[in-house]
């Protein structure tokens, strides 16, 4: 979004769904379930970008034992506001084959996406996949796939802040709002 008196505008006009201060609870919430499974294991920590790297940056700071770090660029919505075909931008550079995953993303919206990255890393040999998620959005149909760790849960509404952008804005809000259904 190029105007940013339009991006104020759009976030006036937002409900806030979750505060800052829930979100930060949460994502330490998961932190600590992360370690408490994958303390042991060493595993590669997988960034889906761009909407994951508030969370991932965030709870990386949170896990105190050794892991390694890299991401994989795949999206179904570019600039758009409805989800498309897949499009694989960015591999992950770190091999997998051997290794526990802990793919981290914004939101498990459909699970489309987040199901194709978790079977492509199984299929390049990758010994465990979990996945981690700041939003399960609550869509009212099944999912291909349920998140091993979840932070909150958002209702069925277009939303944005950390990570989640709308129209390519507001992915560095530290809350989550949703546009008004109007």
């Amino acid at each position: 979004m190029s105007d940013p008196r339009q991006a104020m505008a759009i976030l006036a006009a937002a409900d806030i769904i979750h505060s800052a201060d829930t979100v930060a609870a949460a994502v330490s919430r998961v932190a600590c379930q992360v370690a408490e499974r994958l303390r042991e294991r060493n595993p590669l920590l997988l960034c889906v970008m761009n909407g994951g790297v508030p969370f991932a940056g965030q709870l990386m700071t949170q896990l105190t034992f050794p892991l390694d770090f890299d991401y994989v660029h795949v999206t179904r919505y570019g600039q758009h506001t409805a989800g498309g075909a897949l499009s694989w931008r960015a591999e992950p550079s770190t091999p997998v084959s051997g290794r526990t995953v802990l793919l981290v993303d914004d939101i498990l919206d459909e699970g489309l996406t987040l199901a194709a990255i978790r079977e492509r890393l199984l299929q390049r040999g990758a010994d465990a996949c979990y996945t981690a998620v700041l939003a399960d959005k609550l869509i009212g149909r099944k999912k291909p796939i349920a998140a091993d760790f979840v932070a909150l849960t958002v209702p069925d509404r277009f939303l944005f802040g950390y990570g989640m952008d709308v129209f390519g804005a507001w992915r560095n809000l530290p809350a989550i709002y949703a546009m008004r259904d109007d």
